[in-house]
């Protein structure tokens, strides 16, 4: 059987560089060698692509040569030594900018090569928050509150937030993964440095009404209309929201519950309900919908990872396997969408 090339693209340029690494890694070691001939793509922090001989566990690039993307060629050139790679698909283990939000996409539309995930278009709306929830709301699914604010603008009045939003508030930028950049407010005090810690990251930041609600995921999985849902996971946290820290820190107490409990009416909706975002967002090949379960039953679409982690602690793997679907079988699938998509 003839082997498929597979370029694997980790690292990136985004504040998520560290977890990329980590997805790669273990992507990298569920790829069949006997199906899949994988080339080796780390991204540096300045953008900068190598490719590599192997995945030790610390990256070097000495001596490694630069890749160059050769478009319209469906192929890629080292720098020096002028030798071609040719993928058969791009698997790009990437989170953030520059990484997930359609810009890799694109570069792969360019170089005519299929690429595992959503394209140009469903990266780009599911990476921004903002885009996300008012298409979202256009076709009345629920979502948290919120108020925008950007770049430039006065101070917001956080009184006047308070009494429209409620209390506590969460800060984000519309534009980071894994809770980068995310501050919960509980005072008027914490509440200009919070928007600072945003702003870092997006010029645009969604101020959110507080919900104490459950934290619920679905993974899904192939091309509409023939996608899958996975059953639900639960995060079951121990401070007050599942920061940065708490998902990738050794320390973290937070945790994961597959299958999370639920009846069978709520888990049911909750997966159409996944399904039908995914489809209407443009979703391919794979996505993580997340959602937040109130205890008076209100359930609300909080946002779409369209590539998300495959750490050891990352729900979206953790739910195909409870669903019977190992990370052999999960990459096959994976490639097999991206060639067909």
């Amino acid at each position: 059987m003839q082997r498929q090339t597979v370029l694997l693209l980790f690292g990136g340029e985004s504040s998520e560089h560290e977890v990329s690494v980590s997805s790669a890694r273990n992507i990298y070691a569920a790829m069949d060698d006997t199906k899949y001939e994988v080339d080796l793509c780390f991204i540096d922090k300045n953008g900068r692509w190598w490719l590599l001989d192997e995945l030790t566990s610390q990256i070097d690039t000495h001596r490694a040569p630069q890749l160059i993307a050769a478009l319209g060629g469906k192929s890629f050139v080292t720098l020096p030594g002028n030798r071609v790679i040719v993928p058969d698909v791009i698997f790009p283990a990437l989170h953030g900018k520059n990484g997930e939000d359609g810009s890799v996409q694109a570069l792969a539309q360019l170089l005519h090569i299929p690429i595992v995930g959503c394209d140009m278009t469903a990266s780009a709306i599911a990476m921004d928050k903002l885009a996300t929830k008012q298409i979202l709301a256009a076709n009345d699914i629920t979502i948290v509150p919120y108020e925008t604010h950007r770049k430039g603008q006065p101070n917001p009045d956080f009184n006047k937030l308070s009494l429209t939003l409620g209390s506590p508030l969460f800060i984000k930028p519309t534009r980071a993964g894994s809770s980068v950049g995310v501050s919960r407010v509980d005072e008027e005090s914490q509440f200009v440095e919070a928007r600072n810690q945003a702003l870092k990251h997006s010029d645009v930041v969604l101020i959110e009404r507080g919900i104490t609600a459950r934290e619920l995921e679905v993974a899904v999985l192939g091309n509409p209309p023939n996608h899958t849902t996975s059953g639900v996971g639960e995060i079951v946290l121990k401070g007050n929201f599942y920061s940065y820290d708490e998902k990738y820190a050794a320390t973290s107490s937070s945790q994961v519950t597959i299958p999370a409990v639920l009846n069978e009416q709520m888990a049911a909706r909750i997966k159409q309900l996944a399904s039908k975002v995914y489809a209407l967002l443009g979703c391919k090949g794979m996505a993580r919908v997340d959602f937040f379960l109130s205890k008076d039953g209100t359930l609300y679409v909080n946002e779409v990872n369209s590539i998300p982690g495959f750490t050891n602690i990352s729900m979206y793997p953790k739910l195909w396997r409870e669903a019977g679907i190992g990370y052999p079988e999960l990459i096959d699938r994976l490639v097999a969408a991206a060639i067909k998509a």
